[in-house]
């Protein structure tokens, strides 16, 4: 047991001690604030205006569409969309709002151009020419046509990559045309519009004691859960490959069996770089924690914590269980590969498969969040390899019965006992082995041998 514990020790301070894993500690929660806050300060910066040419041979769409990009008017469809998401809005969303429609309306510059008497091949050829010295930014081509199916609207511009204003002006064109059309077929358009508000739509799950929670929240925290396992099982399992191969090609693994036992260096490996992951999902997590109050306490974000769905201590003890779960399965079969390959090129080929399992099983937590009560989320819940990471997702979305958590952690445990044995195997014979690849049949003579 002291050589045991020795082992763990070691395995431990050389993972935790390394740069590596203190700069990785630290960077993901800056990373992951990094990913919520650097595109809402790109979306927020105020571009440059787009100086824009319209040419309506229509005569009848340029003053409807002026009206729909001015900022009483895209105000006036955000309110409308927002309450229909979110319903009242605060005076902080009120305020973004309006800063939002003020930055949409002043992204467009109207230019006058003189184009009466020109074909549309010299207006079109002129413009291409202002646009190519700078002249303006964009222009938009109506025709006359504008009645019937079949128009055809040009917009060519500089900025081609500007999504946010192509988006904003396409949909104001739309209105404009769709109020024209209804306007020459004498059809009241504020009745059309009345009869075509969208209707106030709310979803919301109910767990198992009835409770409402938010749906896009549940999914949220679903996903960062499960993102969290697989990231940090990925990460210590090939931890586990490169440890095993280091000590094979440096030949210490003959040093160290001559002191413990193959099993007690295996398994005090495993149990050390396991801790050592535990460590630093614990970091993250209570990093996630720390920033999504901090972010709740900050203007009208305080919604933000009555939206998440309550984690209680039963749910967090059955998440680390998973953890350690998970760990164990994985580490055992990067143990087994580690052994079985002579580099750590070798061993990054044949650490794809597992990998890749673990992908699958994540896309599974997709599924489970759909319907955590379905056939598939109970056979994927409780299978070998699958559960440490859907499990987990399935117990946030709605608490399965307590036969269902127990059936999938004593499947797993077996799968773990079973994977541990034969890692061992092959682990005592293997690591002896230099300069030579491990075949099917050479590794199933050292688990029958060993």
């Amino acid at each position: 047991m002291r050589k045991f514990l020795a082992v763990v020790k070691h395995e431990y301070k050389k993972v935790v001690y390394k740069w590596s894993f203190l700069l990785g500690t630290l960077l993901f929660p800056v990373l992951g604030l990094g990913f919520a806050i650097v595109p809402a300060i790109i979306f927020s910066l105020k571009g440059e205006t787009t100086r824009i040419v319209v040419v309506d041979a229509s005569g009848k769409i340029l003053p409807r569409l002026k009206e729909n990009l001015s900022s009483e008017r895209i105000k006036e469809k955000a309110r409308q969309a927002a309450k229909e998401q979110i319903g009242d809005l605060n005076a902080s969303q009120e305020e973004k709002m309006r800063r939002g429609a003020d930055q949409l309306a002043s992204g467009f510059t109207f230019v006058d151009y003189p184009w009466a008497g020109k074909s549309v091949a010299e207006i079109r050829q002129d413009l291409n020419t202002k646009a190519a010295t700078d002249e303006i930014d964009a222009y938009l081509l109506i025709p006359a046509d504008v009645e019937t199916k079949n128009a055809s609207f040009e917009f060519r511009s500089r900025k081609g990559g500007d999504f946010v204003a192509n988006d904003t002006l396409k949909d104001a064109l739309n209105q404009a045309v769709r109020s024209q059309r209804l306007s020459d077929a004498n059809i009241n358009e504020t009745l059309v519009k009345d009869l075509s508000q969208n209707i106030a739509f709310e979803a919301k799950s109910i767990n198992e004691k009835g409770e409402e929670k938010d749906s896009d929240m549940l999914f949220i925290a679903s996903l960062v859960i499960g993102m969290l396992i697989y990231l940090t099982l990925t990460i210590y399992g090939q931890v586990i490959l490169g440890a095993v191969v280091e000590e094979k090609e440096t030949r210490i693994a003959e040093v160290l069996f001559s002191s413990a036992r193959p099993f007690e260096l295996m398994f005090g490996k495993l149990v050390g770089v396991g801790l050592a992951g535990l460590t630093q999902l614990g970091i993250w997590v209570i990093s996630l924690a720390v920033l999504v109050g901090v972010a709740a306490t900050q203007g009208g974000a305080g919604d933000l914590l009555t939206g998440l769905p309550s984690i209680s201590p039963l749910m967090v003890f059955l998440f680390l269980v998973y953890f350690v779960v998970g760990y164990f399965v994985y580490a055992s079969i990067f143990a087994l590969i580690g052994a079985m390959v002579t580099t750590v090129q070798e061993g990054g080929q044949f650490a794809f498969p597992p990998i890749m399992i673990m992908l699958i099983g994540f896309y599974f937590c997709f599924a489970v969040i759909r319907d955590p009560n379905s056939d598939l989320s109970f056979w994927v819940s409780i299978a070998p390899l699958f559960a440490p990471l859907t499990m987990p997702v399935r117990i946030l979305a709605e608490m399965p019965p307590f036969w269902q958590i127990a059936l999938s952690i004593f499947l797993n445990v077996l799968t773990i006992t079973g994977l541990v044995w034969l890692a061992s195997r092959v682990y005592r014979v293997g690591m002896l082995m230099y300069g030579k690849r491990a075949t099917i049949p050479e590794v199933w003579k050292w688990i029958r041998q060993a």
